[in-house]
């Protein structure tokens, strides 16, 4: 099984302050996100389960997922929930030019700017990897560039659910930016770790917030 840094050491956040790994804060906020989709079904069964918590969430959406699935993607929206670019192709950074990887980001925008007539924010870069080159000119570009500090690892088929559970409940903190997938990949972990995860956190006091 390989190995995941679930934890977001402080040392990474310091060298790379540039971009958004937590946000701290004394309200107990903490920012669900969800990356890859939008799913048919899975990212309306997230909906159902973010909606009977009251809790709000942010979805780094692949471009082309939204192209496929616009009626899904409307949900999203009507719903209140933050978007965030996670390209147009699910590139890897590292192994992309840097122009591509921009015209790709770019791709995104046409096709979210289709639907919402306005202009997106928020970056995740696919795998966590992206060029300093990239990571400029998409802060030149007005975006804000979202890490995390919690990653759930529920995209890894070789973890168990109770693992997967156990890397969120045992790293979460308030101002904590955690990372879930609303993809078919990830549903037999998702499935199992949200439900728990918001009454955990409603029981503990969190407030579920979208990033901005």
């Amino acid at each position: 099984m390989k190995l995941h840094w679930v934890k977001t050491h402080r040392t990474i956040k310091k060298i790379f302050s540039n971009y958004v790994w937590d946000i701290p804060n004394t309200e107990n906020n903490v920012y669900l996100t969800f990356d890859d989709g939008p799913t048919p079904e899975i990212t309306q069964w997230t909906l159902n389960h973010l909606k009977n918590y009251n809790a709000k969430a942010t979805f780094f959406c692949i471009g082309d997922n939204i192209r496929k699935h616009p009626e899904v993607f409307k949900e999203l929206l009507k719903d209140g929930h933050s978007i965030g670019n996670h390209t147009f192709n699910h590139l890897n950074g590292w192994k992309t030019n840097t122009k591509e990887y921009i015209e790709n980001t770019k791709l995104f925008e046409e096709e979210y700017s289709k639907l919402t007539h306005e202009k997106c924010t928020l970056f995740r870069p696919p795998y966590g990897k992206i060029k300093p080159s990239q990571s400029k000119i998409l802060r030149k570009m007005n975006y804000k560039i979202i890490m995390w500090d919690v990653l759930s690892v529920d995209f890894d088929t070789a973890i168990t659910p109770e693992q997967c559970l156990e890397n969120v409940l045992q790293n979460i903190s308030a101002g904590s930016i955690i990372v879930f997938h609303d993809s078919v990949k990830a549903y037999s972990n998702l499935e199992y770790v949200l439900p728990r995860t918001l009454e955990f956190l409603k029981q503990k006091g969190f407030v579920c917030a979208k990033l901005t």
